[in-house]
């Protein structure tokens, strides 16, 4: 299932400091997730999509612009520093 501009929620921003890091790690920084054990059984079951599509992969490699979309939360990577205001 992919989503359309538009349809989803609308993303913040989470700033890196490395040009890519990975799916897992990202979940816990935006705080989508409490922990990595959480984020491993999310994207085993399917319920994370980056950019759109469905994720599987806990160490795909996660760039500048990517979108990663849990539930009804959305959080864009961005390299660099970026205010931290994460509604969650």
């Amino acid at each position: 299932m992919t989503t359309h501009p538009g349809s989803g929620p609308d993303p913040m921003d989470v700033g890196i400091n490395d040009e890519s890091i990975r799916l897992g790690q990202f979940l816990k920084l935006a705080s989508l997730v409490e922990h990595g054990g959480e984020a491993k059984e999310l994207v085993a079951q399917g319920a994370v999509q980056v950019n759109g599509e469905v994720e599987t992969r806990r160490g795909r490699q996660l760039r500048d612009g990517d979108v990663v979309v849990l539930g009804s939360q959305a959080a864009r990577v961005v390299h660099g520093e970026v205010e931290d205001d994460l509604p969650w």
